[in-house]
């Protein structure tokens, strides 16, 4: 009787014992599940592209940017993952791409390796230093205001080899990587690297053979392309140029009137336009103007190394509004030319 009592005691103890260990493994289960659901569970998610973390952040700011632009589902786990993989010692700025879904500790490890996208900048055909800064500052974190102050920095940007006129000619429009959080003399460190790249051995060869230098050649090519409307045109009027240049005779190309009297809305470049006392206007100043009036195209540029060998002297928009040009080699020929366009503008009623 008395083993039999003691036989129920002992496998009352192993329920017990077998219930307690049951429920611990399922408190472990459960909050192993928590803290795994926490580090790997998904929690981007998909409000935002990116994530811009600025130069100077420290980890409260890059909590508050991902709380108030909900960047992940909860940010209070968040945090607490990124407190727990010292995440506040390793903030780096830039620009993350945002996976939905993403876990904590994939967010966190990319954020805190810098794994930021770069940005593929592109420009061309900007007309003024303004415009340039304002689209810039638009694809990096350094402001337009910070590029503006360096592009008109004459001690600046004398150490790269310009001026303030000139510099313009020192960013070739192309396609570019660099990374977001590029400050603004990074900017410009990097533009006068792939400048330097650009103008290759063969390049400065042949400015040299046509009697220019490299900022000469980009002077005369924002010409060219503010000219052409078609690129296949840009050696043809390029010679042009060229033969002006060369004989003394002044440009008179009326994209440099229009610059200089600053309305880009003009169509029609009339007398009281061509009187702008500007060094800038090539109907009063001989010679290339001080710097490009716009951002001249890789094609102008090498149109101008390239030139087209001929005689033609004048040219004069052709009257079918084709953008392709009627070119002449005397007076008389520019004249009827130039009668057939006036005559079609007047049909038109484009007055300005």
């Amino acid at each position: 009787m008395t083993d039999q009592k003691s036989g129920k005691k002992l496998s009352q103890k192993s329920k017990i014992i077998i219930a307690l260990t049951a429920v611990l493994v399922i408190a472990l289960g459960i909050t192993f599940f928590n803290y795994y659901l926490k580090y790997f569970g998904p929690s981007v998610t998909n409000t935002e592209e990116y994530l811009y973390i600025r130069t100077g952040s420290n980890a409260n700011d890059v909590y508050r940017a991902i709380e108030e632009k909900n960047i992940v589902k909860k940010p209070e786990v968040f945090k607490w993952a990124a407190e727990n993989m010292d995440y506040p010692l390793s903030v780096k700025p830039g620009r993350y791409r945002l996976k939905k879904g993403m876990s904590n500790r994939a967010f966190i490890n990319m954020l805190k390796a810098g794994n930021q996208e770069p940005v593929q900048l592109r420009f061309r055909g900007l007309r003024l230093k303004e415009n340039f800064a304002a689209y810039v500052a638009t694809q990096i974190e350094a402001d337009s205001l910070s590029l503006i102050r360096l592009l008109d920095s004459a001690a600046y940007i004398s150490k790269y080899g310009f001026n303030k006129d000139n510099v313009y000619a020192m960013f070739i429009p192309n396609s570019y990587e660099l990374y977001w959080n590029t400050s603004a003399t990074e900017f410009f460190e990097k533009m006068n690297k792939e400048y330097e790249k650009f103008w290759t051995a063969e390049r400065k060869a042949k400015a040299e053979k046509i009697g220019l230098s490299p900022i000469q050649v980009s002077n005369l090519a924002a010409i060219v392309d503010a000219e052409a409307l078609h690129d296949s045109e840009m050696p043809t009027i390029a010679g042009l140029y060229m033969n002006r240049y060369k004989r003394g005779i002044k440009l008179q190309a009326d994209p440099t009137v229009i610059y200089a009297n600053n309305d880009f809305t003009i169509r029609r470049v009339l007398n009281r336009h061509l009187v702008k006392n500007s060094p800038y206007n090539t109907y009063i100043y001989s010679g290339l103007p001080p710097g490009p009036i716009m951002m001249p195209s890789i094609n102008a540029i090498d149109a101008v190394l390239n030139y087209k060998k001929h005689n033609f002297i004048y040219m004069c928009a052709k009257e079918d509004f084709s953008g392709y040009h009627n070119f002449a080699v005397t007076v008389a020929e520019h004249q009827a030319n130039a009668r057939r366009f006036q005559q079609a503008l007047n049909e038109r009623n484009i007055k300005k």
